[in-house]
């Protein structure tokens, strides 16, 4: 986004709009307007919106509603430039907190005392003031911490597909993530754009049902809420979480659900402004707009605090090269994809460990941070897995029969990875020595020189002395 650069200076009341297009209304005659400003309307009835300018020439200013333009009568509506950016008020009462998508509670709580006011825009953190992402942080699933760990201060997502159990993993995730070290203060910033009640019903009944909620910031944008409240409701969480991460020096973990649906609230505010369509119908920008959401995630040189992102986004028609989940690939550090096939036979969650990747990962294990032999378990379980496919696939064309009884144990061991590694409750919350346990455990199905990704001390250490897997 745009920085301001200059902000009214006389408090005038304009009924001068010229036009309604959906969210957006024109307003003529305006002076010393800014890109940016927040805007109040009062309808001929004394009901009060509020809005903020999208754009401004020389004669008319766009300004787009949050609560949705029905009902407003043009010629009578007055409208109000505040002279200010929109803020969000910031306390660390705010954690245990429901809040609809621009910041106000909607638990029926007492209202928060404000710590600090602080502008939702944001801006990405200075290249010069990034420290590496380091340490990690523990979700409890197998196939993330044990293949793709999550680093403090990394942007990983989740490319999901329609009916795929997406809000389940969130859910557990949310219940089950920490980080190791009793001295450090962990919290997590929910930011929910678009779902429908009962999704919103689930997260509200998982939260309560494991006490999450005390150390969660829940934004919750609902589908029948305004479209333009999507776009705010990701920068009022992210605003939160800098306050928590820098201010409290918390490690904070901010999960934004559903990236596609505040892109297609992009896209309808870009067709009620008249823009040229890109790329299926999505703006040229918004490449440049979601990179104003991911970059803000990272850690600051001197300070203890670390913000990362875990975005969970819903891939139209499975397709990871449409737009959303492709210019997200660009802009995060690698991508988690939950696999259609493995949800059909059972496997939960259905993680498809192959095309998955954590660009990060080896910045946040070893030695006192995970354990010594992690990467190296990490490396031949994906190894013997991917071996383990393709042999399924040869089984197809000649059968098992003329498989050698090595090939047969890589296609056991892809099978019970699969059972054991992957699947788990959804109340089971894995430490990282239980999910390195099971990977080794898994192992043992295969003869020791056919662990060549392993150091030997590591397999002396650590390799099973039975045979069999334990499920």
């Amino acid at each position: 986004m745009e920085q301001i650069t200059q902000i009214s200076l006389i408090d005038v009341d304009y009924s001068t709009i010229n036009s309604v297009t959906g969210p957006l209304i024109f307003v003529e005659g305006v002076h010393d307007v800014a890109y940016g400003e927040m805007v109040e309307l009062v309808s001929p009835v004394g009901e009060k919106r509020t809005g903020q300018v999208l754009e401004v020439t020389e004669k008319m200013a766009l300004v787009q509603v949050f609560e949705g333009t029905q009902g407003l009568d043009a010629k009578k509506t007055r409208v109000k430039f505040k002279g200010e950016v929109a803020k969000i008020d910031t306390s660390v009462e705010l954690l245990g907190r429901v809040l609809n998508g621009i910041g106000e509670p909607i638990d029926g709580g007492p209202k928060v005392l404000p710590e600090k006011r602080l502008p939702i825009i944001g801006s990405p953190i200075n290249p010069s003031a990034r420290d590496a992402p380091r340490d990690f942080i523990q979700t409890g699933i197998s196939a993330i911490d044990g293949l793709n760990t999550l680093v403090r201060g990394q942007k990983l997502p989740i490319f999901s597909g329609a009916g795929l159990p997406a809000n389940e993993i969130t859910a557990q995730i949310i219940n089950q993530a920490k980080v190791r070290g009793e001295a450090e203060e962990f919290a997590i910033v929910f930011g929910a754009m678009g779902i429908t009640h009962r999704e919103a019903s689930f997260f509200e009944h998982s939260f309560a049902r494991t006490g999450a909620l005390r150390r969660v910031v829940f934004f919750l944008n609902l589908a029948d809420d305004p479209t333009i409240e999507r776009i705010v409701t990701p920068r009022c969480a992210l605003t939160v979480a800098e306050f928590l991460a820098f201010e409290y020096e918390m490690q904070v973990l901010v999960i934004l659900t559903d990236m596609t649906n505040y892109c297609e609230a992009l896209r309808e505010i870009s067709t009620a402004r008249e823009e040229v369509p890109g790329r299926r119908g999505y703006p040229g920008y918004m490449y440049t707009d979601l990179a104003t959401i991911y970059e803000r995630a990272g850690r600051v040189k001197g300070k203890k605090g670390s913000i990362t992102q875990l975005l969970i986004l819903t891939m139209p028609d499975d397709d990871i090269t449409h737009p959303i989940p492709d210019l997200t690939g660009y802009i995060t550090e690698g991508q988690l994809v939950l696999s259609r096939h493995l949800h059909r036979r059972g496997i939960l969650p259905p993680f498809d460990v192959l095309p998955c990747l954590s660009r990060l990962m080896n910045l946040g294990i070893g030695a006192g941070k995970t354990r010594e032999d992690h990467r190296g378990v990490a490396n031949q379980l994906y190894a013997a897995y991917a071996k383990g496919r393709d042999l399924r696939r040869l089984v197809a064309i000649i059968g098992e029969e003329a498989l050698s009884e090595l090939d047969r144990k890589y296609l056991k061991f892809a099978d019970d990875f699969e059972k054991n590694f992957i699947a788990q409750g959804a109340d089971e919350d894995r430490s990282i020595e239980r999910t390195l346990g099971i990977g080794w455990e898994l192992l043992s199905v295969l003869p020791t020189e056919e662990l060549k990704q392993v150091k030997r001390e590591h397999i002396e250490k650590y390799y099973p002395k039975k045979t069999a897997v334990s499920s």
